[in-house]
């Protein structure tokens, strides 16, 4: 899709340099990835589009759906039936501005990397939250500033093992046991769907909810 959209040439196509990277990542071999490439510049094949849609789960639980579709009617209409089946309601695009953020997120490994320097130079690239958890740094930064830090890591040598956008919510609201677990199967289900790619939603996964799970 990267490749349709943008043209094969990773240079002059973010999105892509970003596909490959997060390929590398999951040791994808780099014939497959060539392959793929020269595959999507040709003329023919299924042509996908993005999709998102909002919505609210039960006891007001907000629910953001990436996917990828050949087909917009089969989508909202099988996302739309998760939504009726257990309670929640769908709702127009725009309508969870005010919920979520759009985020790039980095994960680099430490390596050799210096916390407080390393650290430094992704303040100085606009980043707004730099964590370190058992030798990977996690980065978030505003949707508006991913590419300036994929430039700042190439020129410092850098490759990240995966990078991101994500809806990250700003507030996160908890609930009891039996009713979180009534907005986790909502959830799943969107999650089982084939054309869904991602699900964010603003639900606390407690230590209790997540012994659950």
């Amino acid at each position: 899709m990267a490749t349709r959209n943008g043209g094969p040439d990773p240079d002059g196509n973010p999105r892509l340099r970003l596909a490959i990277q997060n390929a590398k990542g999951a040791n994808i071999p780099k014939d497959t990835i060539v392959r793929n490439i020269e595959k999507a510049s040709g003329l023919g094949g299924e042509a996908y589009v993005e999709p998102t849609y909002e919505g609210y789960a039960p006891f007001g639980i907000a629910v953001f759906v990436e996917c990828a579709t050949d087909n917009l009617n089969r989508t909202v209409q099988d996302v739309r039936m998760v939504f009726n089946k257990f309670g929640g309601n769908l709702g127009t695009n725009g309508s969870l501005s005010f919920v979520f953020d759009r985020m790039g997120v980095f994960e680099i490994a430490q390596g050799n990397l210096n916390e407080d320097d390393f650290t430094m130079e992704m303040i100085d690239s606009n980043a707004s939250e730099v964590e370190l958890n058992e030798g990977v740094f996690t980065v978030l930064l505003p949707f508006e500033s991913f590419g300036l830090l994929q430039r700042k890591l190439e020129i410092m040598g850098i490759e990240a093992e995966n990078a991101s956008i994500q809806s990250i919510p700003k507030e996160r609201t908890t609930l009891d046991l039996e009713s979180a677990k009534k907005v986790m199967k909502l959830i799943e289900m969107l999650e089982d769907l084939d054309d869904v790619q991602q699900v964010y939603h603003n639900l606390e996964i407690t230590e209790e909810l997540a012994n659950e799970l």
